[in-house]
């Protein structure tokens, strides 16, 4: 009798993670359907589309399904100063923006956070931009600028940082309203200079919100296509990849041109974050 009931406890205890396992997948069932009809099927269809041949009919925007690999070739042969440009206009605008961003969010998470009406009022300033239509924003910063600057390295830089500094501010402010002050307290105490304490302790365990912050702002910036459009505040020379990609697909109607270049700026986009990762030591983000 003692065996028989060792034996179905045992049962249960094994039947018991199977259950649980099936209650698990039933909760996370939504979130797979969601993944896979709004993220995985677009994406299948963007790589069939890139791969896609003209029709014989000649006829503009008709295209058939192929295996015309050389679409990629093609569109990084054709437009990699585009490719550059964007990515070297997203990292300029990133390292600006963390230079803005870092103290800004130092002030509102360490200095005044025995103020909190202050805080509060701080916050609301960073995200006030939020209220208003990222459009609308960028026109009228055309019109706020001198109408030589518009059409320019500058303007283009300019608004992506204005545009996206507050992606950068959010995290950085998180991490440090976490920071324990006593730390700071107790590198004063050990008479480390302010710039030591800064390095060796604020720098570190703020760095989670670095690396989030600049990735949220570095991301949107190389495929962003509003602020270097000649509509806003770029001209013919400022055109980034994301330009290229929506001209491609609204303007000329050559799809897969514009499916390659979209899957070659995320593949590129993907190596720079995963280096940028592994190098800041943040390897938990990947």
């Amino acid at each position: 009798m003692a065996f028989t009931a060792f034996s179905a406890n045992a049962k249960q205890v094994e039947q018991a993670p199977k259950k649980r396992g099936w209650v698990a997948l039933l909760l996370l069932a939504p979130g797979i359907a969601y993944m896979l009809l709004f993220f995985v099927a677009p994406f299948i269809q963007l790589i069939l589309t890139s791969l896609q041949a003209p029709a014989d009919t000649g006829g503009i925007g008709q295209y058939v399904a192929a295996a015309q690999f050389s679409n990629y070739w093609v569109a990084i042969q054709e437009y990699w100063p585009h490719i550059v440009r964007s990515f070297i206009y997203a990292l300029v605008a990133t390292i600006i923006g963390l230079l803005i961003s870092y103290p800004l969010a130092y002030v509102i998470g360490v200095k005044v956070r025995s103020k909190p009406m202050l805080q509060g009022i701080m916050l609301i300033l960073v995200v006030a931009p939020f209220f208003i239509s990222f459009l609308l924003r960028t026109l009228a910063w055309k019109s706020i600028l001198p109408s030589e600057w518009i059409g320019t390295h500058f303007s283009v830089i300019f608004g992506l940082i204005y545009n996206f500094i507050p992606f950068m501010v959010l995290p950085m402010f998180s991490s440090l309203q976490a920071l324990d002050l006593r730390l700071l307290e107790a590198g004063s105490d050990l008479y480390a200079s302010p710039i030591t304490t800064f390095r060796r302790v604020t720098l570190p365990l703020s760095m989670p919100g670095i690396v989030s912050g600049t990735l949220l702002s570095f991301i949107p910036m190389s495929g962003d296509y509003v602020n270097a459009s000649r509509e806003f505040l770029g001209g013919t020379s400022t055109t980034m990849i994301g330009n290229v990609i929506e001209s491609n697909f609204l303007q000329t109607q050559n799809y897969p041109m514009a499916a390659a270049l979209s899957i070659v700026l995320m593949l590129v986009i993907l190596v720079v974050v995963a280096t940028y990762v592994r190098k800041s030591g943040a390897e938990d983000l990947l």
